[in-house]
């Protein structure tokens, strides 16, 4: 950490000298006013070779983009969208060239035109103290003018331009932010608040109320939370974990998160339930942090407790609710049955979940139809609709078991109807499941998940089709 802090601070007084080379100054700042100024600045940038000046630069572009008002960064990324592309000439050139003498040299060259300027913009920016946080934030500000763009129906050239932008920031963070970098730290109740406070705020599955709350779920023995940092990031934590261990497989989730609670001793766990994953940082969206965080903190607990056997997640199924109401309403369900229509018209009211009979018939409707939404209903890439399972199973977990009402507040019902999962990581599987999903799609299921499916349902390629559409 020291080491870091003093590369900041060199940083940071090679920019203050650059700024006097450049003969940029607080005025000068406050001039800069517009989204079109700010482009003549980034178009010095990108022309200068000297490091002082350019780290100078680029902590004043960054500096005055933070200052702009939303809708002049937006204008501002517009711009870069639209000006900072690749040398079409340069490009048809070096093409020509390839073309009449094909050789690794060309290719290169070739490789380097087609380079958008966009990305030498950005490496550049990043120079500045801070310019790494600064441009995660930055592209936070492009998911916004891409929104406003589509619902606007902007024109096909102009969304082109914006998504390759994008992909510029996604293929530089890729590399940034890769597995190398990533630094694992344990989160207590000894960590920095500010870290602690960021916890609170980032978690994504299951809302932390308040402080008291956040303690309850990392300070006693038998809970842990796991987060990875990254070196330019030193107080932003970028995706964290949260586990209960236990002495079996939970079927649901407020047991876990219950004020009043039996806590166990670490070494009486027999099973480590990952129970909640929050990426922290939506400009890294695209950038893979959390099939790495889950098998690093598999080894790392099996490494501290040794009778940890069973490592298995507590899931959310997001999609579930949202295909179940369509399926209900289709006149040609994929996944249901026709029985399973008449008593799934209960869920339209909040009263089957307060009698027992019509509970029970609702569960013995729901689950069948729950493994036809893992096993069967696919997007158009012939993946689970699901985007928790798409990543579990990407990562060679297995489908385990589906848990009726396993979550039972308010945002649980509101997107699966209560329904949870419990993906299984078998440390002797994770590598067999993960090659015959990412190679044949096939979805590693138990038994006893596979015997809830319907026989009678229709052929699964019309159930493909049905989601493609």
């Amino acid at each position: 950490m020291a080491a870091i802090s003093f590369l900041g601070d060199l940083l940071q007084t090679i920019s203050d000298r650059g700024r006097d080379l450049i003969s940029f100054g607080r005025g000068d700042l406050a001039r800069t006013a517009s989204a079109a100024d700010l482009a003549k600045l980034c178009e010095d940038l990108i022309s200068r070779r000297g490091e002082a000046s350019g780290v100078a630069l680029a902590r004043l572009v960054l500096e005055r983009y933070a200052a702009l008002p939303l809708d002049e960064r937006l204008a501002f990324l517009g711009l870069v969208a639209d000006e900072f592309g690749a040398d079409h000439a340069a490009v048809e050139e070096a093409i020509a060239a390839y073309r009449a003498e094909p050789s690794r040299t060309r290719l290169g060259v070739l490789h380097e035109a087609a380079e958008p300027r966009s990305q030498e913009l950005i490496r550049r920016l990043n120079l500045a103290r801070g310019g790494t946080l600064a441009l995660v934030r930055m592209r936070e500000d492009l998911f916004v003018l891409k929104k406003r763009l589509k619902d606007r129906g902007a024109a096909p050239a102009t969304l082109d331009a914006v998504d390759s932008l994008d992909s510029d920031f996604e293929h530089l963070f890729a590399s940034w932010f890769n597995r190398g970098f990533l630094v694992l730290r344990h989160i207590d109740w000894s960590t920095p608040a500010d870290i602690l406070e960021k916890i609170i705020r980032y978690e994504a599955v299951h809302e932390i109320a308040d402080w008291d709350e956040l303690r309850r779920r990392i300070e006693p023995p038998d809970r842990r939370c796991f987060a990875f940092f990254h070196p330019a990031l030193l107080d932003e934590p970028l995706i964290f974990v949260e586990v209960a261990l236990t002495t079996a497989i939970a079927p649901a989730i407020q047991p876990i998160l219950a004020h009043e609670r039996e806590t166990i001793p670490a070494r009486a766990a027999t099973t480590a339930i990952f129970y909640s994953i929050s990426n922290c940082q939506k400009g890294l969206a695209g950038v893979t942090f959390g099939n790495f965080l889950i098998k690093q903190v598999v080894e790392d607990l099996a490494r501290e407790i040794p009778s940890l056997k069973t490592f298995v997640t507590l899931s959310p199924v997001p999609g579930f609710r949202t295909w179940l109401d369509r399926e209900r309403r289709a006149d040609a369900p994929q996944g249901l049955t026709r029985e399973d229509v008449d008593t799934l018209r209960a869920l339209d009211g909040d009263e089957w979940r307060h009698d027992k009979a019509a509970c029970e018939a609702v569960r013995r409707a729901m689950l069948p139809a729950a493994a036809a939404y893992f096993l069967r209903a696919k997007n158009p890439r012939g993946r689970p609709l699901d985007p928790v399972a798409r990543f579990h199973l990407g990562n060679g977990a297995r489908l385990e078991r589906m848990n009726f009402l396993g979550d039972t507040s308010k945002n649980g019902m509101r997107q699966s109807y209560g329904l949870m999962v419990n993906y299984l990581y078998d440390l002797s599987a994770i590598e067999k499941n993960h090659e015959t999903y990412a190679n044949l799609g096939t979805v590693a299921a138990s038994s006893t998940v596979s015997r809830e499916l319907r026989t009678n349902l229709p052929p699964p390629r019309a159930v493909v089709l049905a989601e493609a559409g």
